[in-house]
């Protein structure tokens, strides 16, 4: 039997897709609508809160395309906090005209891969910034599933640990020469959610997203090994934004 990689875990998260019912959103008065959005601001500014406190963070943006039209990520210390967080946005008068076409549960994970021996990543404050990240500030992200392939010639759960060790080293060196480009957080998921990884990126320039994704599918772990599932990407929205949005959606 292969040896398991160990891993090291920070804060949980939740990135909630949303999809809006323009045509129920527009059946409402405008007193409806102006409550909705005031109650929707006060909650979205409670999410926000918790990183005065380092107790989490949070971030909201709109989402490019058909498959949803906001995402919200939230990182909390426990599954429970973020249950809390699902429960307080649902009972919201605007959920009411929203649906969830999907969302991710994970937790933030660092492997023995990129971790040197003997280190105690939470007393390091490089990998504990790594643990339990701050939601970049990027004007994009970019989310998306993954999975290792499990097949009879390209199992990477048979592989012996070094040479897992050493794939994933040369992975790691095309993420790090994007540094200042390109920010990524990987969280795990398995036993959490249908996938076993969420990549999420952020940077200013969304090309770099395309490139990025371009060279590691060169690369032998994800050309072999790697199984993806559906791209999602963003563009960061400010309280000002998502109210304009909201506002101007019925304007129309």
């Amino acid at each position: 039997m292969s040896e398991a990689v160990k891993t090291y875990e920070g804060w949980y998260a939740y990135h909630d897709f949303r999809k809006i019912d323009w045509t129920r959103w527009k059946s409402l008065s405008p007193e409806k609508r102006d409550e909705a959005i005031r109650e929707l601001v006060e909650v979205l500014r409670e999410f926000a809160s918790v990183e005065e406190s380092r107790g989490g963070s949070f971030g909201q943006y709109a989402v490019l395309g058909h498959k949803a039209d906001l995402l919200f990520i939230h990182f909390r210390p426990t599954l429970e906090a973020l249950n809390e967080v699902k429960w307080r946005f649902d009972k919201t008068a605007f959920a009411d005209v929203t649906s969830a076409p999907t969302s991710f549960i994970s937790v933030v994970e660092l492997s023995a891969y990129t971790v040197p021996p003997g280190t105690d990543p939470m007393s390091d404050p490089a990998f504990r910034e790594r643990l339990q990240p701050s939601m970049p500030k990027a004007k994009y992200v970019c989310f998306y599933p993954m999975n290792k392939r499990r097949n009879l010639s390209d199992n990477w759960y048979m592989l012996p640990m070094e040479e897992r060790r050493k794939m994933m080293k040369s992975h790691g060196m095309i993420g790090r020469s994007y540094a200042g480009k390109v920010r990524q957080i990987v969280t795990g998921s398995i036993g959490l959610d249908d996938w076993e990884w969420g990549v999420s990126l952020f940077a200013d320039d969304p090309l770099h997203f395309k490139k990025i994704v371009t060279e590691m599918r060169f690369d032998e772990v994800s050309a072999r090994f790697g199984e993806f599932g559906p791209f999602y990407i963003g563009a960061r929205l400010t309280e000002e934004g998502l109210v304009s949005l909201l506002k101007e959606q019925v304007k129309g």
